[in-house]
This record gives C-alpha cells, sequence and structure tokens, in this order.
C-alpha cells in the first residue's frame, strides 16, 4: 500500500544545497523542510552528489546521464514520477521509493535516496521523508553542525528556490 502524499507520517523536504564531506570522498545532501525546522543530511558518493547538483544548476551534460536516461523513458512511456519518498534509515543506509502513475495505477520502486533526489529534481517532482525516519536521524544539534561545515566549504551548490 502506498501513502498518500498528504499522510500525516510524511514531511516535504527541499534540497537546500550538496557540499563536499571534509572527511571522506563522498558528498552530503542537505534536505529541509520549508519552515527549516527539519533538516536531513544524506551522504552519497561523488558522482550522485554531482548530478543532484547538475539538476539543481539545470545543467544539461553533452551526452545524456543515467538519470537523464531515466526521465527520457518515462516522458515517452507517459509515466509520471509523482514522489519520491526517504522511507528508512538502516546501520546510517537510507532507503527510498520512487512512486509513479503508471496508467492511472500507482507504482512504487525500491531507489538509492541519492537517484530518487536526481530523479525528483529532473521531474520537478516532490521530495518526501517519513517522521520515523526524521526521528532517527541522529542527536546532537545539526544546525551547529550544519554552519560548521558549510564555513568549512565555501563552494557549496544550493537549490534554486
Amino acid at each position: 500500500m502506498t501513502e498518500s502524499p498528504e499522510s500525516s507520517d510524511l514531511v516535504r523536504l527541499k534540497v537546500h544545497g550538496v557540499v563536499p564531506d571534509p572527511n571522506t570522498d563522498t558528498q552530503i545532501v542537505i534536505l529541509r523542510n520549508a519552515e527549516n525546522s527539519e533538516i536531513l543530511p544524506i551522504w552519497v558518493g561523488g558522482a550522485e552528489g554531482n548530478a543532484i547538483k547538475f539538476a539543481m544548476g539545470g545543467i544539461a551534460p553533452p551526452r545524456p546521464m543515467s538519470h537523464d536516461l531515466i526521465q527520457s523513458f518515462t516522458e515517452h512511456l507517459a509515466v509520471k514520477l509523482s514522489r519520491v519518498v526517504i522511507t528508512d534509515v538502516k546501520n546510517n543506509t537510507y532507503y527510498a521509493t520512487i512512486h509513479l502513475s503508471v496508467q492511472g495505477s500507482e507504482e512504487e520502486v525500491d531507489s538509492r535516496p541519492s537517484d530518487a533526489i536526481a530523479l525528483a529534481l529532473r521531474t520537478n517532482s516532490p521530495i518526501y521523508a517519513k517522521e520515523e525516519v526524521l526521528r532517527q536521524r541522529g542527536g546532537g544539534s545539526l544546525d551547529a553542525w550544519l554552519e560548521k561545515l558549510q564555513a568549512k566549504n565555501s563552494g557549496k551548490q544550493e537549490a534554486p528556490d
């Protein structure tokens, strides 16, 4: 059974930015709700982070990347990406689903959050996280951590409003 986007256990998020993790070879996708009261950082690989940055900046590579190819398939096959949902976190690994509308029926596809986010940005589809995922994201002050991280990374990429 799929959740309605209006479901009370889903929180709508937007990509606030993508910053490099100074301690690893990864990037961090920063998701926030409209009020900036909920923050969800998700670590992704370098290629995945770049795919998200390209989508945020409206950059079209000379040849289609995987996410561009998938977007093209959905358009040609009349499949609408209705939303993506960050559904779970286990052992510091996040899980997501892509919700597709296909000939009037709703289908769910398992996905890595980075791929789901990259596709959502390319199709202007909403991004949600389950409240339970936001509760599990860890303790401490994420705002203070983010400010410190962003101060170190002056080259961060933010999503346009």
